[in-house]
C-alpha cells in the first residue's frame, strides 16, 4: 500500500492511512506511550570460567527466575535454552529500557538467587556469571529460525 514507513513518518499521507498502516503493524511492533518498536535481541552468557553448572534443577530455577523478571520488566521471551555451560534467550525489550539494562538485572538477581538457594554454586565458582555476554538484534530474520536454532543447542 504506501513506498516506505519514512513517507508516513514524513507527513505525505492523511491521518486515516496512516491509522490503516499502524493497525496492519499491530502484530509486529509493540509501543508504549511515546514509542513503537520491534526490538528482538539473542542473548548468549556463560557461567564463571565456563563451568557446567546450569543443571540439576539449576536451570529449571533460572527459566523461572528469568520469566518472573520479564513479567515484571515487561520484556516479553520468546525462546529460552539452557545448557549445563551457557544460556540462550531470545527477547523484545522496550528500547528506552534497553538490553544492557534487562541482561544486567538478569544476571544480577539469578546470581544473587541461585547462589542462595544452590550452596554448592557459592563453593564452586566465586560469582556466577561472566561480566560478558554476547547480544546480537535479529533484524530481519524470522524469529521461527532464530528459535528454531535456539532449541536445536540442547541438541548439539
Amino acid at each position: 500500500m504506501f513506498q516506505d514507513e519514512h513517507s508516513i513518518a514524513r507527513g505525505r499521507y492523511a491521518p486515516s492511512c496512516y491509522i490503516m498502516f499502524c493497525m496492519s503493524k499491530l502484530n509486529e511492533y509493540k509501543h508504549n506511550s511515546n514509542v513503537t518498536y520491534s526490538c528482538k535481541y539473542h542473548v548468549v552468557w556463560c557461567p564463571k570460567y565456563r563451568r557446567k553448572v546450569l543443571m540439576n534443577g539449576v536451570d529449571e530455577r533460572l527459566k523461572q527466575i528469568a520469566h518472573e523478571l520479564a513479567a515484571e520488566l515487561k520484556v516479553e521471551i520468546f525462546e529460552l535454552e539452557i545448557m549445563p555451560d551457557h544460556v540462550h534467550i531470545l527477547c523484545e525489550v522496550d528500547p528506552q529500557f534497553g538490553i544492557h539494562r534487562f541482561v544486567k538485572l538478569l544476571k544480577g538477581r539469578s546470581s544473587r538467587l541461585l547462589r542462595k538457594e544452590y550452596p554448592t554454586l557459592k563453593s564452586r565458582l566465586p560469582t556466577l556469571w561472566t561480566n560478558s555476554y554476547f547480544v546480537s538484534t535479529v533484524g530481519g530474520a524470522p524469529l521461527s529460525v532464530i528459535k528454531q536454532y535456539i532449541e536445536q543447542q540442547k541438541d548439539v
